[in-house]
């Protein structure tokens, strides 16, 4: 079924990024640095030298009984109890959070340990909680990497939602002249821009309004999870944008399947364009999922637009009909609403915009397609 929204925008929730480890803190440097709107920042780090280097405003350094200081030493064991230890501090740095995310590079030992720690904490105060690491290339240690894949399966367990991006995917995007660092900071651009995503969606007023309540439907208990962020101009910008958002391409992720999607779609938009994109991820998840759409038009954004793609539930075994399509169609009330479906009139209201802000397009997906 296909839902539409228009919720008058609430108070703005209170969305914390938390980097664990050396990998975590590198993300959040890059996130404060681009300017990453509508979250707080922490930097968590058992190295207290390396958490020097964190420009989150707010850093805890844990385990400082346990490790002097001095890191997990690529113990994801000792990255665990680091977290233990300083579990009070943890938790009063999440207190009145409605959600976080947590991550970290998956294979060392703060990130490793510390953020199924970190995670389980946030949950058991009703916090909804999204990971979102990164598995080591293969040509790293094998120790590293089943450190990465204990780590993540341990992780799993207490998030609502995890999104994982490996590192080998990288090779698949840049060219030889690549500098490892500028490589790493890719798949740091993805991460900036899911989070940007989400937290526009819940805290910018849009043509069609989301707000925390549907993020949370989508989110809350789901698992393995997709986001991608597509961008194109054109004619057939939206179904373009929308094609790049499902392949993105540093995930293993697919969204075939999945049973809650949101899809938020954001600049010089058309109706057409907003059934290209919804019918599209209908198709491919199949009739059954629960689609939330959000728009947003940006008329500075000149015959482009940028759309995000969050889908979650992915992997459940259920039998998907695909027989009906989900084609958008307007009703005699002006809302938007899905072909074959019952579903009650929608409103469509346009609301006071706010003054537009720049997008941020990760580098290697700003070659418009025409």
């Amino acid at each position: 079924m296909l839902e539409i929204t228009d919720i008058q925008a609430e108070a703005n929730a209170k969305i914390i990024v938390l980097g664990v480890g050396g990998a975590g803190n590198n993300a959040v440097n890059r996130m404060v640095e681009e300017g990453v709107e509508g979250v707080e920042f922490v930097g968590v780090n058992s190295d207290k030298q390396a958490l020097t280097l964190c420009k989150a405003p707010t850093l805890i350094q844990i385990g400082e009984k346990l490790t002097k200081g001095l890191g997990a030493g690529a113990k994801p064991e000792v990255g665990e109890k680091a977290a233990q230890e300083s579990a009070e501090e943890l938790e009063a740095a999440i207190d009145g959070a409605d959600m976080i995310f947590v991550t970290c590079g998956m294979g060392g030992g703060t990130g490793t340990g510390a953020a199924p720690v970190i995670s389980k904490l946030a949950k058991d105060k009703g916090i909804l909680t999204v990971g979102v690491v990164t598995k080591p290339f293969r040509f790293e240690a094998k120790a590293r990497m089943d450190n990465a894949l204990a780590g993540i399966e341990k992780l799993k367990e207490v998030v609502d939602t995890l999104i994982v991006i490996p590192n080998d995917k990288l090779l698949e995007i840049v060219d030889r002249r690549t500098t490892m660092p500028d490589a790493l900071k890719k798949a740091d651009e993805v991460l900036q821009q899911s989070v940007q995503s989400i937290t526009d969606l819940i805290n910018v007023p849009s043509l069609i309004n989301l707000d925390f309540a549907d993020v949370e439907t989508v989110m809350r208990d789901k698992g393995l999870a997709h986001i991608g962020i597509g961008y194109a101009t054109g004619d057939d910008k939206a179904l373009e944008a929308v094609k790049i958002a499902v392949e993105s391409p540093l995930l293993e992720t697919k969204i075939n399947g999945a049973t809650h999607v949101i899809i938020n779609i954001s600049g010089d938009i058309s109706l057409m364009d907003a059934n290209d994109a919804a019918s599209y991820v209908q198709e491919l998840a199949g009739e059954e999922a629960n689609i939330i759409f959000g728009a947003k038009y940006d008329e500075t954004m000149d015959d482009a637009v940028s759309i995000s793609v969050m889908a979650t539930g992915l992997g459940e075994e259920e039998k998907k009909s695909t027989k009906t399509r989900g084609v958008l169609s307007v009703s005699s009330s002006g809302a938007l609403s899905s072909m074959g479906q019952a579903e009650g009139d929608i409103q469509m209201k346009p609301i006071q915009q706010p003054k537009p802000k720049d997008i941020s397009i990760p580098k290697f997906l700003q070659q418009p397609k025409k």
